[in-house]
């Protein structure tokens, strides 16, 4: 009968350790926010992902009340010479976590070509 209670408390022991253990982790992971650079490789990642084009840089980057807001930069339309290729920007959002949840092209460029906007409104 020994060896029976000794079991029992030993597999007591082991569950309320285990529940400590699992809490801990939760709490952990609850509590652990994405840094900015893993935001920022997150997000070129998801949007790659989601659209089949690659990610070339990141124009904008703010957190925001409901997580992350980013502008990327993708490769729509590859031509020769490089500097016709087409290119888009993306206006990205992401929860707190760093997980997509929209994004939407909010401009299409060549790429040799600079904004107007950007040229003191010309």
């Amino acid at each position: 009968m020994s060896n029976t209670k000794n079991s029992s408390e030993s597999q007591n022991s082991r569950n309320s350790r285990r529940g400590t253990d699992e809490d801990t982790d939760e709490n952990v992971t609850a509590d652990r926010r994405p840094k900015p650079m893993e935001v920022l490789r997150n997000a070129r990642t998801q949007l790659a992902e989601l659209t089949g084009m690659a990610a070339e840089n990141v124009s904008s980057f703010e957190q925001t009340e409901d997580g992350w807001s980013l502008e990327i930069e993708v490769l729509e339309l590859s031509r020769v010479p490089d500097t016709m290729s087409l290119m888009a920007s993306y206006q990205v959002e992401l929860d707190p976590e760093g997980q997509l949840t929209g994004y939407r092209r909010v401009r299409r460029y060549e790429r040799g070509r600079a904004d107007a906007h950007r040229q003191g409104g010309r």
